[in-house]
């Protein structure tokens, strides 16, 4: 089996309940997520719960943004986001997502992490793309664009 991992954290200087509520709802990710930008005529659907366990959200977009939808599976506020998000294009795939939120110096550690194993095409992929170098930089991306929101205040 092909596996793949990647995990990024900064600590943002406020608590977790400034910054757990701009991940615990999607329709918060347009302020931060990295992916938000690659089309501006990205369609946008939010569906079930308004945040936390059962929030969706579902999108598509040009070849950049492509398509997919996202569902949270468990909320703990102000510890832990579970994300079962699943790609339809360019290639399918199901990539469970955690955000984690630790109490760390006066601020909070966020972490991002995605892990799973290549499947499919997916395994063809990842024999010649490294998804840390891939994928990484946007994690980084959107967590500083998270810090900037939080310190903003216009959470």
């Amino acid at each position: 089996m092909s596996t793949y991992s990647v995990t990024r954290s900064t600590v943002i200087p406020a608590p977790a309940k400034d910054v757990f509520p701009l991940v615990n709802d999607f329709r918060e990710w347009p302020k931060w997520s990295p992916w938000e930008t690659l089309d501006p005529d990205m369609k946008r659907t939010y569906s079930g719960a308004e945040s936390g366990v059962g929030a969706k959200y579902a999108w598509s977009g040009n070849r950049k943004a492509g398509a997919g939808n996202m569902e949270i599976t468990e909320s703990r506020e102000p510890e832990v986001i579970r994300i079962r998000l699943e790609f339809t294009k360019p290639f399918p795939g199901v990539n469970p997502t955690t955000f984690t939120f630790e109490p760390e110096g006066g601020g909070t550690r966020v972490t991002w992490s995605m892990a799973g194993e290549h499947k499919g095409i997916g395994k063809l992929f990842g024999l010649f793309m490294n998804l840390d170098k891939m994928v990484g930089g946007d994690y980084e991306k959107g967590l500083a664009a998270l810090a900037s929101v939080v310190a903003s205040g216009k959470a």
